[in-house]
Protein backbone atom coordinates (compact mmCIF):
# COMPACT_ATOMS: atom_id res chain seq x y z
CA UNK A 1 0.00 0.00 0.00
CA UNK A 2 0.89 3.59 -0.86
CA UNK A 3 0.12 6.48 -0.60
CA UNK A 4 0.94 9.98 -2.76
CA UNK A 5 1.74 13.43 -1.34
CA UNK A 6 -0.69 14.47 -3.81
CA UNK A 7 -3.15 12.33 -2.92
CA UNK A 8 -2.89 13.46 0.88
CA UNK A 9 -3.24 16.98 0.11
CA UNK A 10 -6.22 16.41 -2.22
CA UNK A 11 -8.73 14.67 0.57
CA UNK A 12 -7.17 16.35 3.87
CA UNK A 13 -6.66 19.99 2.73
CA UNK A 14 -9.88 21.28 4.28
CA UNK A 15 -9.88 19.01 7.07
CA UNK A 16 -6.38 20.04 8.08
CA UNK A 17 -6.07 23.68 6.37
CA UNK A 18 -3.43 22.44 4.49
CA UNK A 19 -1.19 24.67 2.53
CA UNK A 20 2.20 24.02 0.34
CA UNK A 21 4.51 26.10 1.47
CA UNK A 22 7.49 24.83 -1.05
CA UNK A 23 8.72 21.58 -2.86
CA UNK A 24 5.94 21.25 -5.09
CA UNK A 25 7.40 19.10 -7.36
CA UNK A 26 7.28 16.27 -4.65
CA UNK A 27 3.62 16.24 -4.86
CA UNK A 28 3.65 12.64 -6.38
CA UNK A 29 6.45 11.14 -3.99
CA UNK A 30 5.19 8.07 -1.95
CA UNK A 31 4.57 7.82 1.68
CA UNK A 32 4.97 3.98 2.18
CA UNK A 33 4.45 3.56 6.13
CA UNK A 34 1.56 5.31 8.72
CA UNK A 35 4.17 6.37 11.18
CA UNK A 36 4.62 10.13 11.94
CA UNK A 37 8.24 11.18 13.50
CA UNK A 38 9.53 14.60 14.60
CA UNK A 39 13.41 15.58 13.17
CA UNK A 40 14.34 16.81 16.56
CA UNK A 41 17.17 14.48 17.58
CA UNK A 42 18.15 14.57 13.52
CA UNK A 43 18.76 18.16 13.66
CA UNK A 44 20.30 18.24 17.06
CA UNK A 45 22.80 15.58 14.87
CA UNK A 46 22.14 12.27 16.56
CA UNK A 47 21.01 10.77 13.11
CA UNK A 48 21.12 7.00 13.23
CA UNK A 49 18.48 6.07 14.18
CA UNK A 50 16.69 8.63 12.02
CA UNK A 51 13.67 7.04 9.89
CA UNK A 52 13.65 8.62 6.78
CA UNK A 53 10.47 7.10 5.04
CA UNK A 54 8.30 8.61 7.97
CA UNK A 55 6.26 11.74 7.02
CA UNK A 56 8.07 14.58 9.32
CA UNK A 57 6.47 17.05 11.19
CA UNK A 58 8.37 20.73 12.50
CA UNK A 59 6.47 21.94 15.56
CA UNK A 60 7.16 24.91 17.81
CA UNK A 61 10.00 22.84 19.37
CA UNK A 62 11.91 22.01 16.19
CA UNK A 63 11.44 25.44 14.74
CA UNK A 64 12.81 26.98 17.77
CA UNK A 65 15.58 24.90 17.95
CA UNK A 66 16.60 26.06 13.87
CA UNK A 67 16.35 29.38 14.59
CA UNK A 68 19.26 28.95 17.45
CA UNK A 69 21.50 27.67 15.15
CA UNK A 70 23.48 30.05 12.14
CA UNK A 71 23.01 29.99 9.06
CA UNK A 72 25.41 27.20 8.65
CA UNK A 73 24.61 25.03 10.86
CA UNK A 74 20.86 25.32 10.18
CA UNK A 75 21.68 24.40 6.73
CA UNK A 76 23.72 21.54 7.24
CA UNK A 77 21.30 20.27 9.82
CA UNK A 78 18.33 20.54 7.44
CA UNK A 79 20.16 19.15 3.92
CA UNK A 80 20.65 16.01 6.10
CA UNK A 81 16.68 15.77 7.07
CA UNK A 82 15.75 16.40 2.77
CA UNK A 83 18.35 14.38 1.05
CA UNK A 84 17.77 11.27 3.71
CA UNK A 85 14.44 10.91 1.17
CA UNK A 86 11.73 11.56 3.27
CA UNK A 87 7.82 11.67 1.46
CA UNK A 88 6.98 15.06 2.99
CA UNK A 89 7.20 17.84 6.20
CA UNK A 90 4.44 19.40 7.99
CA UNK A 91 5.01 22.84 9.54
CA UNK A 92 2.15 23.17 12.44
CA UNK A 93 0.96 26.25 14.36
CA UNK A 94 1.07 28.38 10.98
CA UNK A 95 4.43 29.34 12.36
CA UNK A 96 6.98 31.25 9.75
CA UNK A 97 9.67 28.77 8.65
CA UNK A 98 13.02 29.47 8.57
CA UNK A 99 14.52 30.96 5.15
CA UNK A 100 16.95 27.75 4.84
CA UNK A 101 13.84 25.32 5.46
CA UNK A 102 12.28 26.57 2.05
CA UNK A 103 15.50 26.54 0.69
CA UNK A 104 16.52 22.70 1.73
CA UNK A 105 12.53 21.30 0.56
CA UNK A 106 12.70 22.93 -2.70
CA UNK A 107 16.29 21.87 -3.08
CA UNK A 108 15.60 18.02 -2.41
CA UNK A 109 12.19 18.16 -3.95
CA UNK A 110 10.18 17.29 -1.08
CA UNK A 111 7.17 19.02 -0.42
CA UNK A 112 6.90 20.78 2.96
CA UNK A 113 3.46 21.90 3.85
CA UNK A 114 1.64 24.27 6.36
CA UNK A 115 -0.78 23.35 9.11
CA UNK A 116 -2.82 25.97 11.73
CA UNK A 117 -3.47 23.04 14.05
CA UNK A 118 -1.61 22.80 17.16
CA UNK A 119 1.86 19.83 16.86
CA UNK A 120 -0.60 17.51 19.19
CA UNK A 121 -3.90 18.01 17.50
CA UNK A 122 -2.33 17.21 14.37
CA UNK A 123 -0.49 14.35 15.18
CA UNK A 124 -3.81 12.74 16.82
CA UNK A 125 -5.65 13.56 13.76
CA UNK A 126 -2.97 12.53 10.80
CA UNK A 127 -1.96 9.01 12.55
CA UNK A 128 -4.89 7.63 12.50
CA UNK A 129 -5.71 8.65 9.14
CA UNK A 130 -2.86 6.98 8.09
CA UNK A 131 -3.67 3.80 10.16
CA UNK A 132 -6.61 3.79 7.96
CA UNK A 133 -5.22 4.29 4.55
CA UNK A 134 -2.33 1.69 5.21
CA UNK A 135 -4.58 -0.76 7.65
CA UNK A 136 -4.39 -4.58 5.84
CA UNK A 137 -7.50 -5.37 3.94
CA UNK A 138 -10.21 -7.91 2.88
CA UNK A 139 -13.81 -9.18 1.92
CA UNK A 140 -16.06 -11.61 3.34
CA UNK A 141 -18.83 -13.19 2.23
CA UNK A 142 -21.77 -12.33 4.94
CA UNK A 143 -23.75 -10.24 6.23
CA UNK A 144 -22.54 -7.96 9.84
CA UNK A 145 -25.20 -6.79 12.66
CA UNK A 146 -24.51 -5.18 15.57
CA UNK A 147 -26.55 -7.14 18.36
CA UNK A 148 -26.65 -5.60 21.89
CA UNK A 149 -23.46 -3.80 20.94
CA UNK A 150 -21.37 -6.42 19.83
CA UNK A 151 -20.67 -7.11 16.29
CA UNK A 152 -22.27 -10.80 14.90
CA UNK A 153 -20.53 -11.88 11.17
CA UNK A 154 -23.00 -14.32 9.78
CA UNK A 155 -21.48 -16.82 7.32
CA UNK A 156 -22.23 -19.94 5.62
CA UNK A 157 -23.50 -21.83 2.06
CA UNK A 158 -25.30 -19.33 -0.05
CA UNK A 159 -28.68 -18.88 0.91
CA UNK A 160 -28.51 -20.61 4.22
CA UNK A 161 -30.69 -18.01 5.79
CA UNK A 162 -27.42 -14.66 6.66
CA UNK A 163 -30.02 -11.73 5.38
CA UNK A 164 -33.09 -13.21 6.75
CA UNK A 165 -31.72 -13.46 10.15
CA UNK A 166 -30.05 -10.05 10.43
CA UNK A 167 -33.19 -8.41 8.36
CA UNK A 168 -35.17 -10.25 11.92
CA UNK A 169 -32.69 -8.81 13.83
CA UNK A 170 -33.00 -5.08 12.60
CA UNK A 171 -36.69 -5.91 12.99
CA UNK A 172 -36.07 -6.73 16.85
CA UNK A 173 -34.48 -3.59 17.38
CA UNK A 174 -30.75 -3.88 16.14
CA UNK A 175 -28.53 -2.59 13.46
CA UNK A 176 -27.61 -3.75 10.16
CA UNK A 177 -23.91 -2.81 8.93
CA UNK A 178 -23.30 -4.81 6.01
CA UNK A 179 -24.95 -7.79 3.93
CA UNK A 180 -23.73 -9.88 0.84
CA UNK A 181 -20.11 -7.91 0.92
CA UNK A 182 -18.55 -7.01 4.35
CA UNK A 183 -15.58 -5.25 3.31
CA UNK A 184 -12.46 -5.53 6.67
CA UNK A 185 -9.68 -3.92 7.93
CA UNK A 186 -7.55 -4.31 10.85
CA UNK A 187 -6.74 -1.78 13.04
CA UNK A 188 -3.59 -2.09 15.47
CA UNK A 189 -3.68 -5.92 15.92
CA UNK A 190 -6.42 -7.59 16.55
CA UNK A 191 -8.97 -5.01 16.24
CA UNK A 192 -11.65 -6.21 12.94
CA UNK A 193 -13.83 -3.49 11.64
CA UNK A 194 -16.32 -4.08 8.81
CA UNK A 195 -18.23 -1.43 6.43
CA UNK A 196 -20.68 -1.96 3.48
CA UNK A 197 -19.10 -1.05 0.33
CA UNK A 198 -20.03 2.87 -0.49
CA UNK A 199 -22.80 1.61 -3.17
CA UNK A 200 -24.28 -0.76 -0.94
CA UNK A 201 -24.91 0.91 2.23
CA UNK A 202 -28.02 -0.09 4.15
CA UNK A 203 -29.24 -2.06 1.64
CA UNK A 204 -29.75 -5.87 1.78
CA UNK A 205 -30.86 -8.50 -1.00
CA UNK A 206 -33.78 -10.84 0.37
CA UNK A 207 -34.44 -14.42 -1.89
CA UNK A 208 -38.00 -13.75 -3.84
CA UNK A 209 -38.06 -9.98 -2.54
CA UNK A 210 -35.30 -8.16 -4.10
CA UNK A 211 -33.28 -5.00 -2.68
CA UNK A 212 -34.56 -3.26 -0.06
CA UNK A 213 -33.56 -0.13 1.97
CA UNK A 214 -33.38 -0.79 5.62
CA UNK A 215 -32.58 2.97 6.51
CA UNK A 216 -36.06 3.88 4.51
CA UNK A 217 -38.02 0.91 6.02
CA UNK A 218 -37.00 0.86 9.63
CA UNK A 219 -35.27 4.43 10.11
CA UNK A 220 -31.87 5.93 10.79
CA UNK A 221 -31.65 4.10 13.88
CA UNK A 222 -31.26 0.77 12.14
CA UNK A 223 -28.51 0.98 10.60
CA UNK A 224 -24.85 1.70 11.13
CA UNK A 225 -21.78 3.01 9.18
CA UNK A 226 -19.21 0.12 10.73
CA UNK A 227 -18.31 -2.18 13.40
CA UNK A 228 -15.99 -4.03 15.50
CA UNK A 229 -16.42 -7.77 14.37
CA UNK A 230 -16.17 -9.73 17.66
CA UNK A 231 -17.47 -12.96 17.33
CA UNK A 232 -18.03 -15.27 14.03
CA UNK A 233 -21.55 -17.14 14.07
CA UNK A 234 -21.09 -20.13 10.98
CA UNK A 235 -24.38 -21.43 9.73
CA UNK A 236 -24.52 -24.97 8.58
CA UNK A 237 -26.76 -27.47 7.18
CA UNK A 238 -27.95 -29.74 9.67
CA UNK A 239 -26.28 -33.05 9.45
CA UNK A 240 -23.22 -31.28 7.75
CA UNK A 241 -21.14 -32.67 10.75
CA UNK A 242 -22.05 -34.36 14.02
CA UNK A 243 -19.46 -32.78 16.52
CA UNK A 244 -21.53 -29.31 17.23
CA UNK A 245 -20.67 -28.52 20.70
CA UNK A 246 -22.88 -28.90 23.50
CA UNK A 247 -21.79 -27.30 26.29
CA UNK A 248 -19.93 -24.07 25.68
CA UNK A 249 -16.18 -25.25 27.31
CA UNK A 250 -14.60 -26.27 23.71
CA UNK A 251 -14.49 -22.75 22.39
CA UNK A 252 -13.04 -22.62 18.52
CA UNK A 253 -11.61 -20.05 16.59
CA UNK A 254 -10.77 -18.82 13.05
CA UNK A 255 -8.39 -16.46 11.59
CA UNK A 256 -9.39 -13.21 9.66
CA UNK A 257 -5.96 -10.74 8.43
CA UNK A 258 -4.10 -12.28 11.37
CA UNK A 259 -6.98 -11.76 13.74
CA UNK A 260 -7.98 -14.86 15.91
CA UNK A 261 -11.74 -14.57 16.39
CA UNK A 262 -14.18 -16.76 18.12
CA UNK A 263 -16.29 -18.92 15.64
CA UNK A 264 -19.84 -20.39 16.57
CA UNK A 265 -21.50 -22.86 14.26
CA UNK A 266 -25.05 -23.20 14.54
CA UNK A 267 -26.79 -26.20 12.78
CA UNK A 268 -29.95 -25.28 10.80
CA UNK A 269 -33.23 -27.32 10.66
CA UNK A 270 -37.00 -26.27 10.33
CA UNK A 271 -38.39 -24.08 12.66
CA UNK A 272 -35.07 -22.93 14.46
CA UNK A 273 -35.13 -19.48 15.48
CA UNK A 274 -31.81 -18.95 14.45
CA UNK A 275 -32.42 -15.20 15.74
CA UNK A 276 -32.83 -15.56 19.01
CA UNK A 277 -29.88 -17.98 19.18
CA UNK A 278 -28.07 -14.72 18.01
CA UNK A 279 -28.69 -12.36 20.52
CA UNK A 280 -28.14 -15.10 23.20
CA UNK A 281 -24.67 -15.69 21.25
CA UNK A 282 -23.94 -12.34 21.55
CA UNK A 283 -25.75 -11.75 25.41
CA UNK A 284 -23.09 -14.78 26.69
CA UNK A 285 -20.50 -13.03 24.91
CA UNK A 286 -20.87 -9.68 26.63
CA UNK A 287 -20.72 -12.28 29.67
CA UNK A 288 -17.45 -14.00 29.34
CA UNK A 289 -16.11 -10.47 28.32
CA UNK A 290 -17.29 -9.53 31.66
CA UNK A 291 -15.12 -12.22 33.10
CA UNK A 292 -18.62 -14.42 33.66
CA UNK A 293 -18.50 -17.76 31.74
CA UNK A 294 -21.53 -19.89 32.03
CA UNK A 295 -20.28 -22.99 30.92
CA UNK A 296 -17.25 -23.11 33.09
CA UNK A 297 -19.14 -22.12 36.10
CA UNK A 298 -21.34 -24.68 35.69
CA UNK A 299 -18.57 -27.35 35.32
CA UNK A 300 -17.26 -25.91 38.45
CA UNK A 301 -20.56 -25.96 40.38
CA UNK A 302 -21.34 -30.10 39.38
CA UNK A 303 -17.20 -30.78 40.08
CA UNK A 304 -18.03 -29.10 43.80
CA UNK A 305 -21.31 -31.01 44.08
CA UNK A 306 -19.96 -34.64 42.84
CA UNK A 307 -17.27 -34.35 45.37
CA UNK A 308 -18.54 -35.80 48.85
CA UNK A 309 -19.22 -38.82 46.25
CA UNK A 310 -15.61 -38.78 44.99
CA UNK A 311 -14.57 -38.51 48.62
CA UNK A 312 -16.90 -41.23 49.71
CA UNK A 313 -15.46 -43.61 47.16
CA UNK A 314 -12.06 -43.38 47.89
CA UNK A 315 -12.57 -43.73 51.45
CA UNK A 316 -14.78 -47.19 50.85
CA UNK A 317 -12.19 -49.91 51.84
CA UNK A 318 -14.82 -52.89 51.29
Amino acid sequence: MTLTVASLLRRKKEAFSLAVLAGESGLEREIRVPEVSSPGLALAGYTKRFVAKRVQIFGQTEIAYLNSLTGSERASALEFVFRSGVPCAFVTKSQEPPRQLLAAADSAGVTLLETPLKTGDFYRRLQPYLEEEFAPRTSIHGSLADVYGIGLLFTGPSGSGKSECVLDLVERGHRLVADDLILVHRRQSDILLGRAHEHQRHHMEIRGVGIIDVRAMFGIRAVRQQKRIEVVVELEVWGARDDYDRTGLETEECEILGVKMPRIRIPLNPGKNITVIAEVVAMNHLLRYSGEDPATAFERDLIERMRPVQDYLESDDE
